[in-house]
C-alpha cells in the first residue's frame, strides 16, 4: 500500500496484490473466551439481556435511568456498548417446521403447519423483520504498551503477526478482565438485566458473521471443539 511507503519502483511488471479482508480485521487471536487484538490488548464480548423501557411508568423509568448513571460512574474502566441489528434468520425454526409434517397425526394438522410455513415464508418477503442483540465490551490495555497513534493503528491492523503473550501473563490478565465482567453484570442486574460473557466458540461465530454477512446466512461454522479434536498430519 503506497500509504505506508512509497513502492512504484518495486515489482513492476507484476499484478498488484490488494490486501485481503482478513488483513483489515484488528483480531489477531481469539483464545478461552478473550479476544486478543494486534496491538496486544485484550477484549472480553458480554450478551445483555434487553428491558422494555416504554412499558415501564414513569418513576420505574426515572429509576432505571438513576441507576444506569450510578452504574457508569461507579466504573473505574471504560466499557463500549455495541447493538447489532440483523435481519431474523428463521430458516432453522422452517426447517423444524418442516421435519414436523410428517410426524403430525392428521391430515388438518399436517396442512395447518404447511400453510404456517407458507405465511412465515410469505412475511419474510415483504418485511425485515429485524432481530437486536446488545453486547458490552470490556477492554484491557497491557500494563507499559505504549498506546499507538493512527498511523500506527492502521499498520497493526493491517499487520499478519501476533502478539506474543505468554500463558501466565494471558491468566493473569484474563482473570482481571473477568473481574470486571463480574462487577459490569453485577452493576446491571440492579436494572433488571442479566449479562453473559461470550465463550469462544460465540466469540468466533459472532465475529464471523459480523465480517461476513451474507455467507453466514448459508453456511455454519465448525464447532471449535471438533477442530481441537481432529487427527493431525504427521510430517
Amino acid at each position: 500500500m503506497a500509504f505506508f511507503g512509497n513502492n512504484q519502483n518495486q515489482g513492476k511488471g507484476k499484478k498488484e496484490q490488494k490486501p485481503t479482508t482478513q488483513a483489515q480485521i484488528p483480531i489477531a487471536e481469539i483464545r478461552n473466551g478473550v479476544v486478543i487484538l494486534k496491538d496486544g490488548s485484550l477484549r472480553l464480548v458480554m450478551l445483555c439481556s434487553t428491558i422494555n423501557f416504554e412499558l415501564k411508568s414513569e418513576e420505574e423509568q426515572n429509576a432505571i435511568i438513576s441507576g444506569y448513571q450510578n452504574f457508569l460512574n461507579s466504573l473505574e474502566f471504560p466499557i463500549q456498548i455495541v447493538i447489532q441489528s440483523r435481519r431474523m434468520d428463521l430458516s432453522r425454526y422452517l426447517k423444524k417446521l418442516q421435519n414436523q409434517i410428517p410426524k403430525a397425526p392428521d391430515d388438518l394438522l399436517r396442512t395447518q403447519i404447511h400453510d404456517y410455513i407458507l405465511f412465515i415464508k410469505s412475511l419474510l418477503s415483504v418485511a425485515n423483520i429485524m432481530d437486536k442483540r446488545f453486547f458490552i465490551i470490556i477492554p484491557y490495555e497491557l500494563p507499559l504498551v505504549k498506546k499507538p497513534g493512527f498511523i500506527q493503528d492502521l499498520q497493526q491492523a493491517t499487520s499478519k503477526e501476533v502478539p506474543q503473550i505468554n500463558l501466565t501473563n494471558f491468566d493473569k490478565y484474563r482473570k482481571e478482565l473477568i473481574q470486571r465482567a463480574q462487577m459490569v453484570a453485577s452493576g446491571i442486574s440492579g436494572l433488571g438485566l442479566r449479562a453473559v460473557q461470550l465463550n469462544t466458540q460465540e466469540l468466533i461465530e459472532l465475529y464471523y458473521s459480523t465480517y461476513n454477512t451474507d455467507i453466514s446466512q448459508h453456511e455454519r461454522l465448525t464447532s471449535v471443539k471438533a477442530l481441537s479434536t481432529s487427527p493431525k498430519k504427521k510430517g
